[in-house]
């Protein structure tokens, strides 16, 4: 059997999260107090008691999901023996979630990606005058008619399909006159729905810009390793290794495309059959089972997913 371990994205947070793992094992805890050092805020304490309003904050909720990801992985480590490079085929993570692969395969600091991610969700907050951008999820048209349809929508602004999610999903990002008119053609030619998204910036298109030039100058001052199993980029669908190519593929990702459907066939293309969700939430997981005919979902993100876990390797 072979594994890839995944890491969620945005949208995943919830109050709460990680409290759990926290109150039953001291490396979870420990994991939570670095964070909190490395941003000098108690994260941890708006992650258990919120408001969500404050959580779901993009600068807040990203490295309070990434948080969440290490602490269990560092539980894995010590209750069940878990070795990524000797457990794993590879890495991957959807949008954020790509940090969180590279700290538990040893390529970042948990300290220094709890600051990246900091600096990401503020500068992609920033990238755009609030109400200028959106994002809407087009259901039941394949990748490439969505490509087509944003183009189309796009007259002169950005309009681009910024998550390839799997299941008939994919997510359109752009100003937000054209991610309107997209949705509009995307009905026109026979999409089942067209979703407009809570979200507080147009993430993943070309609106992003500064943000991706702030990740290059945040990413260019802090230590980058060659992680211990390759991670599927998710701008390429391929795995990496050098180091100097992940840092120039995390500054593309901003602007570019997440093809995570692409990401969990070439895994599964590689001989993947369970696909390990690390952290808050169960939604890739949903996506791998929709994605990889035969292949198995499992999220881990709570004492008893630990238990059950550390139980299946005995």
């Amino acid at each position: 059997m072979s594994a890839a371990f995944t890491f969620p994205g945005q949208g995943s947070q919830v109050v709460g999260m990680g409290k759990a793992l926290a109150d039953s094992f001291a490396q979870a805890r420990a994991v939570l107090d670095e964070v909190d050092d490395a941003l000098g805020q108690k994260l941890s304490t708006l992650m258990w008691e919120g408001p969500i309003e404050t959580l779901t904050l993009t600068e807040n909720a990203q490295p309070a999901l990434m948080a969440v990801s290490l602490a269990t992985m560092r539980v894995l480590e010590a209750e069940a023996g878990l070795d990524l490079a000797r457990d794993a085929a590879f890495v991957a993570g959807h949008s954020l979630g790509e940090y969180s692969a590279l700290a538990a395969a040893g390529t970042f600091t948990i300290a220094d990606t709890a600051r990246l991610l900091r600096v990401r969700g503020r500068a992609m907050q920033a990238a755009t005058p609030v109400g200028t951008g959106a994002m809407a999820a087009i259901l039941g048209l394949e990748f490439g008619d969505v490509v087509t349809v944003a183009a189309e929508a796009a007259q002169d602004e950005v309009c681009q399909a910024a998550n390839d999610n799997g299941g008939g999903q994919v997510v359109i990002s752009g100003h937000k006159g054209a991610v309107e008119r997209a949705c509009e053609i995307a009905k026109a030619r026979g999409a089942k729905r067209a979703i407009p998204l809570p979200v507080s910036a147009p993430f993943h298109c070309a609106l992003m810009q500064p943000a991706a030039d702030a990740m290059a100058e945040a990413l260019s001052q802090v230590a980058v390793k060659a992680p211990v199993v390759p991670l599927v980029a998710n701008v390429l669908a391929a795995p990496i290794s050098d180091p100097a190519e992940i840092v120039r593929r995390l500054v593309e990702q901003v602007t570019g495309t997440v093809r995570w459907r692409e990401c969990v066939a070439a895994m599964a293309g590689h001989g993947v059959t369970t696909f390990y969700e690390v952290g808050t939430g169960k939604v890739l997981s949903g996506l791998v089972r929709r994605i990889a005919d035969g292949a198995s979902g499992i999220a881990i993100g709570t004492p008893e997913d630990i238990a059950a876990y550390t139980a299946s390797r005995a």
